[in-house]
C-alpha cells in the first residue's frame, strides 16, 4: 500500500493509498480525505456509507464511530491488533450488540499493552482485515445469517482461536439504550499521542484551511520548511512539525503533551 517513493514525495497515507488503490483497479471510486476524524465531521463523513470498516488504533476513535454509526443505523466492523493478538466483532446497530455495550468504558491507561510496548506482526492485521472484509461482504450482500455474531479473538503466535458471543443490545448501554453520542457532541482542542512514534497529535476547536505558502513564509525564519498540497512539515532543533490543510499537525520529537500545544501554539498559532 505504501512505497519508499510515497515517502521521498511526502504524501499523505491516505493519498498515497488511494494513487495505489487506482492502480490495481481503476473502475472504483475512491475519495480520500486528508482529515482527523472527530466529532466535527465524523457523521458528514459516514453519510451514504453502508459499511464501516474499522483501521484506527485507539478506543476513543472506536466510540467515535460507535456512536455516529449507532445513531445514523450504519453498520460497521472493529478490529483491533497489538503484538499477535487481535480482535475483531461486528456490530449492526439495534440489532447486535455495539461495542460499548461491550466494552463499556475504555481500559484504563496503561493497563494494556500496545504498539509502543509489543510491535505489532503482520501476520495478525492480515487475519483481523481478512474476517473484517468477509463480514463486510456478507452484509453487502445480505447474508445476514452467515455473519460470526460474535467477537472474535486471535493469537497467531501462541495459536488460540476464540468466539465469545455478544448477544442483543443492552437495554442499559448508555449507546444502544439510552441514545446518549456524547463524543458526538464534545469540542475543544484534542491532542492525541501518536502510538509508536514518539509524536503528539494536535487538532484544533475548529477545524480551518491554511495558506501553505503564507505559513511557509513566516516559518522560514525559524527552521526548514518544505511544503506541498497536501502537508507542509517544518523543522526547528530536535522537532519536526507536519501540518495539514485542516490545521491539523503533528509535532514529533516528544510524548509530552504540554509540550507539543505549545510548540503548536508559538509556531501555528491558536
Amino acid at each position: 500500500m505504501f512505497t519508499e517513493s510515497d515517502a521521498e514525495q511526502r504524501l499523505p497515507k491516505a493519498i498515497a493509498a488511494a494513487n495505489h488503490l487506482r492502480q490495481i483497479n481503476s473502475e472504483i471510486e475512491i475519495e480520500p480525505h486528508i482529515l482527523d476524524l472527530n466529532y466535527s465531521n465524523v457523521e458528514h463523513l459516514l453519510e451514504g456509507c453502508d459499511v464501516v470498516i474499522d483501521g484506527t488504533d485507539n478506543f476513543a476513535t472506536r466510540y467515535l464511530v460507535n456512536d455516529a454509526c449507532v445513531k445514523h443505523k450504519v453498520n460497521w466492523i472493529y478490529g483491533a491488533a497489538v503484538g499477535s493478538y487481535g480482535v475483531t466483532m461486528t456490530i449492526r446497530p439495534h440489532e447486535s450488540a455495539c461495542l460499548r455495550c461491550i466494552f463499556e468504558e475504555a481500559p484504563p491507561a496503561a493497563s494494556a499493552p500496545t504498539c509502543d510496548t509489543s510491535g505489532v506482526i503482520m501476520p495478525i492485521i492480515n487475519i483481523v482485515s481478512a474476517v473484517q472484509v468477509s463480514e463486510a461482504l456478507k452484509l453487502l450482500t445480505r447474508r445476514l445469517d452467515d455473519l460470526h455474531g460474535s467477537l472474535m479473538q486471535f493469537d497467531v503466535w501462541r495459536n488460540e482461536w476464540r468466539r465469545i458471543g455478544t448477544g442483543a443490545p443492552r437495554p442499559d448501554c448508555k449507546t444502544c439504550g439510552a441514545g446518549i453520542y456524547e463524543t458526538l457532541s464534545n469540542a475543544g482542542e484534542a491532542a492525541a499521542v501518536l502510538c509508536g512514534r514518539d509524536a503528539i497529535q494536535i487538532s484544533p476547536p475548529q477545524p480551518t484551511r491554511i495558506n501553505f505558502s503564507s505559513l511557509a513564509e513566516r516559518l522560514r525564519r525559524a527552521g526548514e520548511v518544505k511544503f506541498n498540497e497536501y502537508l507542509l512539515r517544518f523543522k526547528t532543533g530536535n522537532f519536526e512539525l507536519t501540518v495539514f490543510p485542516d490545521a491539523r499537525s503533528i509535532i514529533r520529537g516528544t510524548d509530552q503533551i504540554a509540550t507539543a500545544r505549545s510548540l503548536y501554539a508559538k509556531y501555528i498559532g491558536n
